[in-house]
């Protein structure tokens, strides 16, 4: 199954997105250096989808992916713990796209089985504790149509990356309880791997910075 290639992100304005708090990481895509690593990150996760009927973005947040997945997808759906659905929603009605939002957890998702062919997770997994990734990928998993697949992308944490987390008055470690190795574990428990893709960091001289991952449902 190949991957998808060049899905450059399409992005709004920085200061039109609405319905996210404080925390979001919107904020952060407009920055040098970081957010060029922040929007590499969504693209590598948008490269390995193969498109379908339907897909379920899990963290959907600001809902910056949805540009992309609507040329994907016949209908987005998202669910996200703290983002306004409502306002999000109208916000893209009123831009074109169609989706159906909800509020809720990964542990716990309102969804049937063997619904989506496709569940997308970026940087939300990191922030389970590791003893809650089985059951988010066992929810996982019985939402996918059978072959359906699953695409995660996770931070590797290293020393730079604390670092301009701190200058930027965020401390990761607050927030991040589940390691690449962690969630890469519980995947593997679950599904069947087709691949794996990281972001290196300028010229590899600190090594990779972000995990995706690509499993399917058999």
């Amino acid at each position: 199954m190949p991957a998808s290639t060049n899905r450059r992100l399409q992005l709004l304005p920085i200061r039109d997105y609405t319905g996210v708090n404080r925390d979001d990481p919107i904020r952060f895509y407009g920055l040098p250096v970081i957010g060029n690593i922040y929007r590499r990150r969504v693209e590598l996760c948008l490269e390995e989808l193969t498109g379908g009927d339907r897909i379920l973005e899990v963290g959907f947040g600001s809902g910056v992916c949805f540009y992309n997945l609507k040329d994907l997808y016949g209908t987005i759906y998202g669910l996200d713990l703290t983002a306004s659905a409502q306002a999000i929603e109208e916000f893209y009605r009123q831009h074109g796209i169609q989706t159906i939002l909800a509020n809720g957890s990964v542990l716990e998702m309102p969804y049937p089985e063997n619904h989506f062919d496709s569940v997308l997770l970026i940087s939300i997994l990191e922030h389970l504790k590791p003893d809650q990734l089985d059951l988010a990928f066992s929810e996982i998993i019985r939402v996918l149509k059978p072959g359906g697949q699953v695409v995660y992308g996770v931070p590797v944490e290293r020393p730079l990356m604390v670092f301009l987390f701190r200058l930027l008055g965020y401390n990761i470690h607050e927030h991040h309880f589940s390691t690449e190795k962690d969630v890469r574990a519980a995947a593997l428990r679950a599904g069947k791997r087709v691949r794996m893709a990281e972001l290196s960091s300028p010229g590899r001289l600190l090594g990779s910075l972000y995990e995706v991952g690509h499993f399917i449902k058999v």
